[in-house]
């Protein structure tokens, strides 16, 4: 059965779901401990930015988003595909990725240094076309250790 057509709250509430994955990286050319292979305990923190539905006879009545739908959307775009990967910098010497393609199953090539800022634009350009309409993909936080974390959001970038 066709959900009825929503009536939306007046006021815009933010939810917030929260990704943990592990990840290895290295960052090409740096000159710093950060040029090793080394890995992270990630945490992806995705807020959407929407209206409440105020509908008794809709199934997501007083929800702006389920979590759920948060959850599938951004463990198919990036948690499935990041997590216990190895990332790094497509120009790096190609006898290094060569070894690495052979001794690992998931290295990813990336056509950018992947540093915590990067990440964070690539997963948010994935994101931000699957929420539509109601739901706007409003903040992006993307922890590489308990203290140091880069964060996009949306009103930041408004013109």
């Amino acid at each position: 059965m066709k959900a009825p057509k929503p009536k939306y709250a007046e006021e815009n509430i933010r939810v917030t779901k929260r990704f943990n994955f592990e990840m290895a990286h290295a960052l090409l050319n740096y000159e710093g401990p950060c040029k090793n292979i080394h890995g992270h305990s990630y945490v992806l923190e995705i807020t959407i930015l929407g209206r409440p539905i105020l509908s008794k006879s809709h199934p997501n009545d007083g929800l702006v988003i389920d979590f759920t739908d948060i959850k599938n959307i951004v463990q198919k775009e990036i948690i499935d595909h990041v997590d216990h990967a190895l990332v790094i910098n497509n120009q790096s010497p190609e006898k290094i990725t060569k070894h690495l393609f052979k001794q690992y199953e998931k290295v990813i090539t990336v056509p950018y240094q992947p540093t915590c800022e990067n990440l964070l634009i690539d997963f948010k350009n994935r994101l931000v076309p699957l929420f539509k309409g109601n739901h706007k993909l409003a903040a992006v936080k993307l922890k590489e250790t308990k203290s140091s974390w880069a964060e996009w959001r949306l009103n930041d970038n408004r013109v």
